[in-house]
């Protein structure tokens, strides 16, 4: 089936949600659907866009910027977190690795 001339195939894979997950080691800070995510990388900061390239990176002490449509913050992190604007929330972090692959972006922050 098609739409547009495009396969179902190729529509479901670009309307798929990229999703982040933060984890510390005391907790979950974040898990949900984003549409963008700003990291600070030790050779500088870069942000992750709906279907990346596969990639692993070391984070250095700073800001993540995350931006989605909707945030669901749990309680216990909702401290940690700074509101921007109504569709993006900022958390520090002191170091860290981030990996992106197939979508799903996994970030272990101290």
């Amino acid at each position: 089936m098609t739409v547009d001339n495009y396969p179902l195939s190729i529509i479901n894979y670009q309307l798929k949600n990229m999703t982040l997950e933060i984890v510390s080691p005391e907790t979950t800070l974040f898990s949900g659907a984003v549409t963008a995510v700003t990291f600070p990388g030790v050779d500088g900061s870069f942000q992750i866009l709906n279907h990346h390239a596969p990639i692993v990176a070391i984070l250095k002490e700073g800001v993540i910027k995350i931006a989605a449509d909707h945030f669901e913050i749990s309680k216990e992190a909702a401290s940690k977190f700074t509101k921007v604007d109504e569709k993006t929330y900022t958390v520090a972090i002191n170091s860290g690795t981030v990996e992106m692959n197939d979508n799903k972006i996994i970030v272990l922050a101290d």
